[in-house]
């Protein structure tokens, strides 16, 4: 960074129209008090999470059902309905999704991004009602996916439908699908912090105080609905965890690594099984969701019923210690297969809750081996079987702040929160340098779309100001000169004439930059007349006038050395170069910059 430039003190004055980064920083009546649009955004994201979490709870439930009536009350091996039902419901949701539903593939995320950065916010009642209807059926029958990520889209066509239906801008349209989308997933987890870090993490990236608060509103208001059904209970129980041998997070780092492995091992068998299914014809693809129920229903007839539909009692009997090792590690491999052949055969569905199977049964897994190897640690399985949920969840959905948050939310257990981040930042940074592409990312490519990765947005370099600016190398006036002596020192000195701008310092401190052609305007003609009942008509004659009340009160924008050097380019309208000013001291300046410097700068990116 330039070394900075110090100027003679000024004398506080009045502040004139001088802007913080372009802004104009006087109260604007206008501005601040909130539209009708913004208000009526507010209420609407309050309603979406009512009715968003009406209809989780519902498709909640008729998952429930579905899978007591196609797979029985207690699902066993040898059971010839653990392979009629999926096989005859992959029948079924072959045909719908070929002929009535064909939007429905998929497990939502990639398809609510879509309608915000390609259709405007727009998702169909149809692909809504499909999405509810085959989701349902499909997980009910066995179907190794999950409810989270169609409940996710759910919502976002809930949000999609009202706000067209109000008539609100394209603006908000498009907003919209994430408010309701946050409402949709923090129904379906019953965790509302972890659907709104996950929406702002991987669906929309960036937010706003107003998108934020509708966000909120809405995911709030879907967790009290769905809470009224379910009650305010946590997914899972498990002791409090008490680390006595900091040597066992050792054994939770291992887990991160094993979490790792096992998220490159689950995204390379999707991403090479979906395209290559989806590149056979259109005759061959209606036999892929019943030979996928059909592959699922054997799984579970030879001796691994637990792996199939979302397999969340599964899940909690692993973190209560009811399976062995080597059973465990079976369920996780086993569920990976399940939900491969599930996810690519094009039946809907989500990988959320198969995600978070496959990182219990790992976690459990390290667990009980940690109890059989080294009995003198004291961790219980069932910390390191919700651990390993959310070592997954980080690494192969590539989500690590909401992986930490889910964890905390679905077990209501924060004793855990050290190991969490331990190993979840463990695995989050192995599997992005075993697979640098993330799985919903890899999903887009495969079906022909490119959405901003938010990923990669995280990890780009931004250039500020501080990377580009030069040293003050422009003549600099002082406004408290008059415009006589003004004018004498730009005649004398030959440099002033040469320059292309001439930076002015004000008395309140602020600059002022004005080309040749604005000075020798300033210097010629007569002063201006009082423009308001509060400025006096001035008695002086222009030569004696200061030259900073001749500029009149506007002032070139404040801008600092960190912030983004993009905001630079709509002043250059305006200001022939931007002075860029010191933080600690009012009116001493760090360097300058031209539209040439910027481009420049950019050029050699």
């Amino acid at each position: 960074m330039a070394s900075s430039v110090q100027v003679e003190p000024f004398q506080p004055a009045s502040p004139g129209k001088e802007t913080i980064a372009g802004a104009d920083t006087r109260p604007n009546p206008e501005i601040s008090a909130p539209a009708r649009e913004e208000r009526l955004f507010l209420l609407l994201s309050i309603f979406i999470g009512i009715i968003s979490g009406l209809l989780v709870v519902s498709f909640r439930m008729a998952i429930e059902w579905l899978t007591v009536l196609l797979q029985g009350s207690a699902p066993a091996p040898r059971q010839i309905r653990l392979i009629l039902a999926p096989t005859i419901a992959g029948v079924v949701v072959a045909i719908l999704t070929r002929f009535v539903f064909p939007a429905v593939r998929g497990s939502g995320v990639n398809q609510t991004k879509a309608a915000l950065y390609i259709h405007n916010g727009y998702i169909s009642i149809r692909t809504m009602v499909g999405k509810f209807l085959l989701c349902a059926l499909a997980i009910g029958a066995g179907f190794s996916t999950g409810p989270e990520d169609p409940s996710l889209q759910i919502g976002a066509a809930v949000a999609s439908f009202i706000s067209r239906k109000v008539g609100l801008s394209r603006d908000k349209l498009r907003i919209f699908a994430p408010v309701g989308a946050a409402a949709g997933l923090a129904a379906a987890f019953n965790a509302p912090i972890s659907a709104i870090l996950f929406v702002i993490e991987e669906v929309i990236g960036q937010w706003t105080a107003g998108v934020l608060g509708s966000i909120v509103l809405a995911a709030v208001s879907a967790v009290v609905v769905a809470r009224w059904f379910w009650g305010a209970e946590p997914m899972f129980r498990i002791p409090s965890v008490t680390l006595r041998d900091p040597r066992e997070l050792l054994a939770y780092a291992v887990l991160g690594v094993v979490g790792g492995v096992a998220s490159l091992l689950f995204s390379k068998s999707l991403g090479y099984l979906r395209p290559l299914l989806r590149r056979q014809p259109q005759w061959a693809q209606m036999l892929q969701p019943p030979a996928a129920g059909f592959m699922v229903g054997c799984i579970g007839f030879f001796g691994l019923p637990q792996v199939m539909g979302a397999g969340y009692g599964a899940m909690d009997q692993a973190m209560h210690a009811q399976y062995a090792f080597k059973v465990l590690l079976l369920l996780a491999l086993f569920k990976i297969v399940a939900t491969t052949v599930s996810f690519s055969s094009g039946s809907p569905g989500g990988v959320f809750a198969p995600t978070l199977f496959v990182g219990a049964m790992l976690g459990a897994a390290v667990g009980s081996f940690e109890h059989i190897f080294f009995p003198h640690l004291t961790g219980s399985i069932g910390s390191y079987a919700l651990v390993g949920m959310g070592v997954l969840f980080a690494a192969f959905l590539r989500a690590p702040l909401t992986s930490v948050f889910m964890v905390l939310e679905v077990s209501a257990n924060y004793s855990i929160i050290l190991p969490v981040i331990l190993a979840n930042t463990i695995a989050y940074l192995l599997a992005r340098s075993l697979e640098p592409i993330p799985i919903f990312e890899l999903f887009t490519h495969q079906d022909g779309l490119y959405l901003p990765s938010m990923e990669e947005q995280r990890e780009e370099s931004e250039l500020h100001f501080e990377d580009a600016l030069l040293p003050v190398n422009v003549p600099i006036l002082q406004g408290g000169q008059t415009v006589a002596s003004a004018s004498a020192a730009f005649s004398a000195n030959p440099d002033f004439a040469k320059a292309a701008a001439v930076l002015i310092q004000c008395r309140d401190g602020g600059w002022y930059a004005a080309r040749q052609s604005e000075l020798a305007a300033l210097f010629t003609e007569p002063a201006a007349p009082a423009t308001s009942q509060t400025e006096a008509p001035s008695d002086l004659p222009s030569s004696a006038q200061l030259l900073e009340d001749r500029l009149g009160p506007e002032r070139t924008p404040l801008i600092f050395p960190d912030q983004p050097l993009s905001s630079a380019l709509p002043h250059f309208r305006r200001w022939p170069i931007l002075p860029i000013s010191n933080r600690a001291t009012r009116g001493a300046l760090e360097g300058v910059l031209s539209l040439d410097d910027v481009l420049k700068r950019y050029q050699r990116q």
